[in-house]
């Protein structure tokens, strides 16, 4: 080997900055774990602590030192899977920017065509190109974009803008450009909000041009809160208001209108006495104030008063707002009331007839107009912050521009002088209406008071001072990860990472003696590498990064294996330990099937890591890494020990007494039963095809969109009665045992496509109410759908794919196993310069996959753990590819080696030979990534456990077929002739 020394200079360098970097990690684990003590697991306490010692120096090295929190800035980040925490992925609504951006067009080619795009859009098609393309096609070149009452409007004139002269083309350029400025802005606003939060180290990037932004809030625990201060527009605007007197008599003529065509089921009962009744009945007990005869109002609650035309329960608002906005209704409303625009309150606690608690929300009529605009808009405001107002309850006070001061003064004025009220709306909600009683307010400064909480106005304020989103923004993927269930998988990553390294080792030195125990300090040396680049490159470590750190222990010893195989090749052919080391590290040696092998191998893992995302990605990092590093540490490391042993004369050897003789004199003519193999392989390729064309796969929300939660009992309970009872409610349920009897796995669609916080919130009141007589009576609503510190029942994981993202991860998954076999399949055309080598390959990758998905399709109704299809099972697949890829291409390169040099024998004889003579290292490694796997799929949690199968599944498989698949199908491929031509070469010789 050459330039030892500066090999061993860039290890000894290399490892001294791992050590460095992994340093922090153990630092900052060290703090944490002396925080908790402190706390003694409270986590507010807990929190309160680390952020006290941000700034406190913790870390010296003697020439520098740390703080606290550029010590958590280089450790090895945890994943949501593992830290617990919140991830969402925010849809801006491009179609609220388009919106915008036309003025609020009415122009209906225009209209249509957002419609269009809305219902059409594509997997992986963005929502602007679906709108270009449904466009086009219905405008038929008849409207322009550029048209004045499109996009060559006012707003959009002037320098970089749009003009009526412009082609579409030329505006589709500007419009995208706008498009972008508009989600960059509204990625600052969310990563100001995010920053005032408070959660450690948060993440939030964007996610290429789809308008798309991630974010990620390790540790966060209130869920609804969190939601709610992502999703907030900010839209702040001031409304003046119409008082229940003034909209009385519509009330009662929409009320006695609907009477005609609404069939009410409300029982009997008398209605509250309030002005609407009043104005109903004159106060008078009849026929008419029972409940049962007045549509509207038999759905008060309570009584209204000034700006509140009555509360109602919440489940009502659709109806009442279904009243409301109906045309045969509208038109009751008087003339100079006809813009009328009727909001709801924010949800408050009332009290009924029994004194009971009840949730209600005030109903509000907001003096509208014909451009829909309020009288004032929250642009002005400039600053806000959370407060208490007179009566000492939580309040935001905000200051305005000197513009908003004097707009506010003159709004004040007005409502003073007419005694009207003004109407706070965030985001549609009025949050309060005050009236004014001591004269215009000047200075510009206002407050919002209202049922709050500290958190709710800290939040507001928050939101407030960040801005207004330029737009919508939907949650359409969301993971909520309890930490107990995060540190359930530390524990069994780590069990599964330890086992396996200790058999892989162990197996080593077994089987390979003194260079075993070289192999095994490569392996060691191979981890810390690995580990170290994580740190560097502040990677983001996930559950199934740690099965990709496990598999690199597998695979780590391959390069080794394929080594010293070859070197015991060269030692019976009568060569010197030296010159049989130097042959096997040679090119015509080892070097060539090994570099061969990993390129495929790199090659999926790449395409994975392209169309991965989350722990996905995280998986393609650690096996990326894992590969190199594995290399590096195989053919180097090793060999600096393998030489200083040599000349040390220490009775270096490849073998030991137990395995001394294994595969020395195998010769099993794998050809001869290639036809059985056909027969066989074909009978199942049948089977599984019939299976996926009748049978189906389960596919994963991740693939058709819906909600997941994993719900841990007290107790052992029947899937099937929980998922009747969940069926009662959201229509339609899926509820399997996860890992221990007590968990189960609870799929729905309900809602799914709604991507407001209601929506969700809505969704986790329905399951607590249909679960809770499953649980003991102290568990809170609060305690169910939380994540907390030593949570160990109710909601431990949720999650929610909305079925645009469906589609795309759908999209992605079929690009990605396309992709790789075509990129495999090129390489090693170019490699081995011959069609029929790639053609052998991917019949076998192809015949692999195919295996795996009919296993799949025949077994996961009744298998005892998950086997969805999802991102996890696509993971599986495509390192299924590459691990078949890597042994078909190693016995190809033997053949190869045969077929070009002077082995003896036919055409047969000689590809027998050459598979014969690669089944030490076939089995070896195939025996290794199995322990490993079987390792992981027993103590790897069940989160992973078909992930982990589908690997298990294809690994046997795929050793099956290099032997029996591919070989043969590229001896069936070469022509006669060449065989012929093959065949008298290996004669003459």
């Amino acid at each position: 080997m050459q330039n030892k020394g500066l090999i061993k200079f860039f290890a000894i360098l290399f490892a001294l900055v791992s050590i460095y970097q992994l340093s922090f990690t153990f630092v900052s684990s060290k703090i944490k774990d002396d925080a908790k003590s402190f706390s003694g697991g409270n986590p507010e306490k807990e929190a309160r602590y680390l952020d006290s010692i941000g700034k406190e120096k913790v870390y010296n090295l003697g020439f520098t030192d740390f703080t606290f929190d550029e010590v958590t800035d280089k450790q090895i980040n945890k994943g949501l899977d593992l830290e617990g925490g919140i991830n969402v992925i925010l849809q801006i609504s491009v179609k609220d920017i388009l919106k915008g951006l036309s003025n609020n067009s009415k122009n209906p080619v225009f209209n249509k065509s957002l419609a269009d795009a809305t219902a059409n859009q594509k997997g992986n098609q963005t929502y602007i190109d679906a709108f270009f393309e449904a466009f086009e096609a219905n405008s038929k070149g008849t409207v322009k974009l550029a048209s004045p009452d499109i996009f060559a409007n006012r707003s959009l004139q002037g320098e970089g803008g749009v003009d009526f002269q412009m082609t579409d083309s030329q505006v589709q350029k500007v419009i995208k450009r706008k498009v972008d400025e508009s989600v960059e802005s509204a990625f600052g606003v969310l990563r100001k909000r995010i920053d005032k939060f408070g959660v450690a180290q948060p993440n939030i990037q964007k996610l290429g041009e789809s308008g798309q932004i991630l974010v990620e809030l390790p540790g966060a625990k209130d869920v609804d809160r969190i939601k709610k201060l992502l999703q907030s527009t900010a839209q702040l605007e001031f409304w003046e208001t119409y008082k229940i007197d003034e909209m009385g008599s519509f009330l009662v003529a929409a009320n006695e209108s609907l009477k005609k065509t609404v069939v009410n089921t409300v029982e009997s009962k008398p209605v509250v006495k309030d002005s609407l009744s009043a104005l109903l009945t004159d106060g008078k007990d009849s026929s008419a104030t029972k409940k049962g005869n007045n549509p509207l109002f038999d759905k008060i609650l309570a009584q209204g008063g000034g700006p509140v035309l009555g509360l109602f329960s919440p489940k009502d608002t659709a109806t009442i707002n279904g009243y409301l906005k109906r045309s045969d209704i509208r038109v009751l409303l008087p003339a100079e009331q006809r813009y009328a625009k009727f909001v709801w309150g924010k949800l408050t606690t009332i009290q009924d007839d029994k004194a009971k608690d009840i949730e209600a929300v005030e109903l509000y009529a907001l003096k509208g107009n014909r451009d829909n605009v309020p009288a004032m808009g929250g642009g002005v405001v400039s600053d806000a912050k959370d407060t208490f107002d007179q009566l000492g309850k939580p309040a935001v006070s905000m200051q305005m521009d000197g513009q908003g001061a004097k707009a506010w003064e003159e709004l004040t004025g007005k409502a003073y002088t007419q005694k009207s009220n003004i109407a706070i709306v965030l985001d549609n909600i009025v949050y309060s209406a005050p009236g004014v009683s001591t004269g215009p307010i000047s200075g510009g400064r206002s407050e919002i008071s209202g049922s709050f909480d500290v958190t709710e106005t800290k939040d507001l304020a928050n939101v407030l001072r960040a801005g207004k989103l330029p737009a919508s923004a939907d949650i359409i993927q969301s993971e909520v990860v309890g930490p107990s269930l995060g540190q359930e998988a530390i524990d069994n990553g780590t069990t599964s990472a330890i086992v396996g390294m200790l058999l892989v080792s162990l197996w080593m030195m077994v089987y390979y003696g003194k260079a075993g125990w070289y192999a095994n300090v490569a392996l060691a040396v191979n981890l810390l590498f690995l580990f170290g680049i994580l740190a560097s490159l502040g990677a983001v470590l996930t559950l199934p990064g740690i099965a990709g750190i496990v598999l690199t222990m597998g695979t780590a010893v391959d390069a080794n294996i394929i080594i010293y195989e070859r070197a015991k090749e060269e030692l019976r052919e009568g060569k010197t330990l030296e010159e049989a080391v130097k042959a096997s590290y040679s090119w015509t040696g080892a070097m060539r099937s090994i570099v061969d092998a990993n390129v495929t191998h790199i090659l999926t893992g790449a395409v994975l890591f392209i169309f991965g995302s989350g722990p996905i990605k995280g998986f393609a990092t650690t096996l990326l890494i894992g590969i190199i590093t594995s290399l590096f540490t195989s053919i180097f490391i090793a060999r600096i020990f393998i030489d200083w042993s040599i000349r040390k004369n220490s009775n270096m050897s490849f073998v030991t007494g137990f395995s001394k003789n294994f595969f020395t004199n195998f010769n099993f003519d794998f050809l001869r039963f290639k036809k059985w193999a056909y027969l066989f392989s074909a009978i199942v390729v049948v089977i599984s095809i019939v299976s996926l064309a009748t049978n189906k796969l389960d596919q994963g929300v991740d693939f058709v969109g819906g909600r997941t939660f994993q719900v841990r009992f007290e107790k052992p309970v029947e899937a099937e009665v929980v998922k009747e009872e969940l069926t009662k409610v959201f229509g339609s349920a899926e509820a399997k045992i996860f890992g221990d009897d007590n968990q189960l796995k609870i799929t729905t669609k309900y809602k799914v496509e709604e991507h407001g916080i209601e929506a969700d919130q809505e969704v986790n009141k329905l399951m607590f109410e249909s679960l809770k007589n499953h649980f003991s009576a102290g568990l809170t609503y609060e305690k169910f759908v939380n994540p907390y510190e030593g949570k160990k029942f109710g909601i431990v994981q949720a999650s929610k794919v909305g079925p645009t993202v469906a589609e795309d991860i759908k999209t992605n998954a079929y690009w990605a196993v396309l992709g790789a076999m075509a990129i495999v399949f090129l390489y090693l055309m170019i490699s081995f310069r011959k069609w029929q080598y790639s053609l052998g390959a991917i019949a076998a990758v192809a015949h692999d996959v195919i295996f795996v998905l009919g296993i799949y399709s025949l077994c996961y109704k009744f298998m005892p753990f998950g086997m969805e299809i999802d991102q996890h099972f696509i993971a599986a697949i495509l390192t299924v590819i590459g691990y078949s890829m890597n042994d078909t291409v190693i016995v190809f390169d033997r053949v190869r080696e045969f077929l070009d040099g002077k082995t003896k024998g036919t055409f047969s004889e000689i590809v027998n030979k050459s598979i014969n003579s690669t089944m030490s290292r076939t089995i070896n490694t195939s025996a290794t990534m199995i322990v490993v796997l079987l390792i992981m799929f027993i103590f790897g949690g069940e989160s992973i456990r078909g992930f982990i199968f589908a690997m298990l599944i294809g690994i046997i498989v795929g050793t099956y077929s290099s032997l029996f698949i591919a070989t043969p199908v590229l001896v069936d491929t070469i022509s006669r002739e060449d065989k012929k031509l093959i065949e008298k070469q290996h004669q003459e010789s």
